[in-house]
């Protein structure tokens, strides 16, 4: 799966806030329920934790079976010190806070994830401090309170100046540096990037290691520590359409084997990029597009592999939901009892893109273009944004839709219930041309995003039935088959021999321009890169707007080809001499938040094409004998004129040895994409 949280006791998450929303800090309370005798008020008391967000404050009681409250500030009608009767013993203490709500939201009663309660009411709670000032706790959320009343816009500015106020208070905790001697290089701030949550905190770069603390205790760690000998690739992306991000992609040995992170400038990006690269402690692999290229075309690595790769240049991330993977539909039959992969009317035309395959909705899409005004466009939804990714992955990570859509599941008529119904939407709705995501391809998966696994009350259709499992094609067997299938068809001589076409489309030459408009692929043009400078953008509601539409329409991927991609020149994998089975290694994934453990299952599943080594090796005789590898031989395979072989080894090493001449005649870096597989 895509993103994967560590196991943590902490009932609290980020999720449970609006999307972007920031984390302060909390205090150790009671919580009393008001208007109530006192002797019945201690009988109900709760303890638990306040959490201070800049969009509402979170009482997490101890006990699981009681539900998290969440009180909105917009909805805040009395938040003052309480002053009850002069005898009263939660008088005496002199630290009890008095909040008034006019909604109330309750989550995870029970600890069980489902749709939140929306008590629109007014209610009364007292919360005694167990530690902490409750001056500095009511001075805090008033300030808080009154940013709630502004516009959207104002709220935000106000909310910034509070946060760099805050931030401007805490200094790193340099006791936490693991080695004396690690020189100290760059001190910075910058966002801790996952899917939906922005997480502020300091950077600290040394000689030797990466530190992140976050400004708030939400982390499972008080600092994340990365070894820079650890760190296999360094990456500047795109985040929300600026070139503000990094990240970084760990060896399997790191505690933490992902990192992604957004600094307030470009420049305060480049300058920790140019300091990180230039240590001597950092070792990057070295995976140069010309070679990934190269590789694919001869069939070396898979369309999968490539695919991702790709994804990957174009700052498309795991951890970014706006800039998700994205993968093409390569099925076209959804309705047959038996699917005949050799036959190409099986498959999607990958010259054209979703919008364009009915002739009839093109028509009426190309006539609506006509009339418009500059800029204009063809499609007015894409074919990935965060909406798109969770409908897919709603079974998997419940929790993601309920942050994305305020506590609330979609209508269950419109959620994900049918692989040949979505087929038909994209392909025939006047608005619906979404795309894939990896997991379709991915057999490490097993297919248990199409499973209702967790019991998920979805709700009920209009036919009465309850929402569950994805229903699945006739010739499919199962999950697992249905997944295993789509990866054969991906891995098939006709997508092979077209997929630089789709290419094209969505990371080439006919993503723009003159190009676009003759491929009938042209989107709305703030999705597009350097549609919008927002650093320019000086009105709060302008980019305010900008930054909403970023968020939740979707973004087109960089360009990163800017000429006709070559064809695949080997349209069938080679046969692998493997000793691994056909069948699939159980699911890796416990639970959903980094891409390495993603990408460790990819790299231990075998190949589509591998088959399993049942001779006798006494019975072959040797033809030569060459050292090739440092270290131990992963996977070897021959070209398909036999004359060649092809090897690869956890040195991350592809070699093309010659079986005619007896010598090496090529060493390529490949990067662990593929290293277990050739």
């Amino acid at each position: 799966m895509a993103f994967i949280e560590p196991p943590n006791s902490e009932r609290f998450s980020l999720l449970l806030l609006e999307p972007g929303e920031i984390y302060f800090k909390d205090y150790s309370v009671y919580l009393y329920p008001d208007n109530l005798k006192e002797a019945e008020a201690q009988r109900r008391r709760q303890k638990g934790r306040l959490k201070v967000c800049s969009k509402s404050i979170l009482f997490v009681p101890e006990d699981i079976n009681h539900p998290i409250l969440k009180f909105p500030l917009n909805e805040a009608s009395i938040v003052k010190r309480w002053t009850g009767p002069l005898l009263s013993k939660l008088y005496s203490k002199n630290s009890v806070m008095n909040l008034q709500n006019d909604q109330v939201v309750e989550m995870l009663e029970g600890n069980f994830i489902k749709p939140y309660v929306f008590k629109r009411e007014k209610v009364s709670f007292l919360f005694s401090l167990i530690y902490g000032s409750i001056d500095e706790c009511l001075m805090h959320i008033s300030q808080l309170s009154r940013a709630s009343t502004l516009s959207p816009p104002e709220h935000d500015s106000m909310i910034a100046a509070m946060v760099l106020s805050w931030q401007s208070r805490i200094s790193f905790d340099r006791s936490c540096l693991e080695d004396l001697y690690e020189r100290i290089v760059l001190e910075t701030k910058a966002n801790k990037i996952t899917p939906l949550v922005i997480n502020p905190g300091l950077v600290l770069l040394t000689s030797l290691r990466l530190y992140f603390q976050p400004f708030n205790n939400v982390e499972p760690w008080p600092h994340i520590k990365i070894n820079l000998c650890d760190v296999k690739r360094v990456i500047r992306r795109r985040f929300l359409l600026r070139q503000v991000g990094l990240e970084l992609y760990c060896s399997d040995s790191s505690v933490l084997k992902h990192l992604f992170l957004s600094f307030k400038t470009q420049q305060e990006r480049d300058e920790l990029y140019k300091q990180l690269t230039s240590q001597e402690a950092l070792k990057l692999e070295d995976s140069g597009q010309e070679n990934m290229t190269l590789l694919w075309q001869n069939g070396v690595i898979s369309n999968y592999d490539y695919l991702l790769y790709i994804n990957s240049l174009a700052d498309r991330s795991f951890n970014d939901l706006t800039q998700y993977p994205v993968f093409p539909w390569v099925i076209g039959d959804y309705k047959s009892n038996t699917l005949d992969l050799s036959n190409s009317s099986s498959y999607r035309d990958l010259s054209r893109p979703l919008g364009a395959l009915s002739e009839k909705r093109l028509k009426k899409l190309k006539d609506r273009y006509a009339e418009m005004a500059e800029p204009k466009f063809l499609y007015g939804s894409h074919y990935s944004t965060p909406g798109f990714v969770l409908y897919y992955l709603v079974r998997k990570m419940p929790q993601y839709m309920l942050c994305l859509q305020n506590g609330r599941f979609d209508h269950p008529d419109r959620m994900f219930n049918s692989i040949s119904d979505t087929w038909r939407n994209v392909t025939t709705d006047a608005a619906d041309f979404k795309e894939l995501i990896p997991e379709f391809y991915d057999p490490a998966c097993n297919g248990d995003f199409l499973v209702n696994s967790l019991n998920l009350d979805f709700g009920k259709r209009q036919n009465g039935c309850a929402v569950g499992d994805v229903e699945l094609p006739q010739w499919a067997q199962g999950p697992a088959h249905f997944i295993r299938t789509c990866r054969e068809a991906l891995e098939s001589s006709f997508v092979s021999e077209n997929l630089h076409d789709w290419i094209d489309l969505i990371f080439g030459y006919k993503q723009t321009g003159e190009e676009a408009v003759l491929a009938d692929n042209v989107y709305y043009h703030l999705t597009y890169e350097g549609s919008v400078d927002l650093d320019s953008i000086q009105d709060i509601y302008e980019r305010h707007s900008l930054e909403v539409q970023i968020m939740e329409f979707g973004q087109t991927p960089k360009q990163i080809f800017k000429h006709p991609h070559p064809q695949r020149c080997c349209t069938v994998l080679p046969r692998s001499l493997s000793m691994a089975s056909d069948s699939c290694p159980d699911s890796l994934l416990e639970n959903v938040s980094s891409i390495p453990e993603e990408l460790e299952a990819r790299d231990r599943a075998p190949s589509i094409s591998s088959f399993a080594w049942k001779r006798n090796m006494a019975d072959l005789t040797k033809m030569a004998e060459h050292m090739l590898h440092k270290e131990m031989v992963t996977h070897v395979c021959f070209s398909s004129s036999k004359s060649s072989v092809f090897s690869v080894s956890q040195d991350s090493l592809l070699k093309l040895y010659s079986l005619e001449q007896k010598q090496q005649l090529r060493s390529v870096n490949i990067s662990h994409m593929v290293r277990h597989w050739c």
